[in-house]
């Protein structure tokens, strides 16, 4: 219970620290969200002072407040949900961008990094049964595409497909002239087609380093004396390489994709912006060219709630699947 509970206690006081650096950091950058919103307004028409003020009302950017009371209802706003107004989107919400932007990110990359996790575990685990086997010889060709820069590799992927076979769109999420958002056919068919260029540009990149980790470990493990001890047993080969090898070389991948499921808000930003795939990455580069800081601070919050969360989901789990784990420290 001590394990669980200094486990909890660590990851709140990361998160304080995270949520302070994240006041802290859009008041010491350059620029002025006001400055940019009085300019929008200003070639509409003329702004006033006492519009001025109501705007640094709106984005929480009065100087009369002294910044330690400012520190305490960043706080208090955060509990209550309420992340400020976008200057980019304005007069939207942040709370609003995100949830409308936040879903097509983690369909994306979620599903990708998945199939990306699923696909290089299997293929690593025969490579490291079979070593010297063509699956083997896979490893120097996905690791070369892992190498290649991402958006590098997605533009490729659309010259190729989208531009000379035609085979999919070059951008967007869905067909916005022809359908319509909801629980459709249509509009699930349309998010599928829009999407798996986006989806195979994250599998190829990603594929080669979950494959080599679980070929090396695969690897380490046969030469252990249980692999030897089932083998003396007369057990089938597959059951030594699924129920031995296998559950126990892929601990180590395991830690690996609860930190990259964490990472999945803050790794669309490329992919998104190549693609203008209407996701939370593409939400974040507008923010920073437009100086939208308040968007910018709950998307980072987004990042740094879903990166702790799934840090503390693994070592819970660790905890609970090792219980050597609880005795250290």
């Amino acid at each position: 219970m001590k394990y669980f509970a200094r486990k909890l206690g660590f990851y709140v006081v990361a998160l304080w620290a995270a949520l302070t650096l994240n006041f802290f950091l859009p008041r010491i950058m350059p620029g002025d969200p006001v400055d940019i919103m009085v300019s929008r307004l200003a070639q509409k028409g003329q702004v006033t002072e006492a519009t001025r003020q109501a705007i640094e009302l709106l984005l929480g950017a009065d100087d009369s407040v002294p910044l330690w009371q400012q520190y305490l209802n960043y706080f208090a706003q955060i509990f209550r949900g309420d992340l400020g107004v976008s200057v980019a989107y304005f007069p939207t919400p942040v709370a609003t961008v995100i949830s409308e932007t936040l879903p097509w990110t983690v369909g994306l990359v979620g599903v990708s990094t998945i199939i990306a996790f699923l696909l290089g575990v299997t293929l690593g685990t025969i490579a490291g049964w079979k070593r010297g086997s063509w699956v083997d010889n896979l490893i120097p060709v996905t690791t070369l595409f892992q190498s290649i820069p991402y958006f590098w590799l997605a533009l490729i992927l659309l010259y190729v497909f989208a531009l000379q076979i035609h085979a999919f769109p070059l951008y967007g999420g869905y067909d916005v002239w022809n359908v319509t958002p909801g629980l459709s056919w249509d509009f699930v068919g349309s998010v599928i087609r829009y999407g798996t260029l986006p989806a195979l540009t994250i599998v190829i990149s990603s594929v080669g380093g979950w494959m080599l980790g679980m070929r090396n470990m695969m690897v380490t493990t046969l030469s252990e004396d249980y692999i030897l001890t089932a083998e003396a047993k007369g057990l089938s080969r597959g059951r030594i390489m699924r129920s031995y090898a296998a559950r126990n070389a892929i601990m180590p991948s395991i830690s690996g994709f609860a930190i990259s499921l964490g990472f999945v808000v803050a790794g669309s930003v490329v992919a998104e912006s190549v693609f203008s795939y209407p996701g939370i990455g593409f939400a974040l580069l507008t923010a920073v060219q437009n100086n939208d800081y308040t968007l910018m601070q709950g998307i980072f919050l987004i990042i740094t709630i879903s990166v702790l969360g799934a840090n503390l989901l693994m070592d819970l789990l660790y905890g609970v699947i090792d219980p050597r784990t609880r005795t250290q420290g």
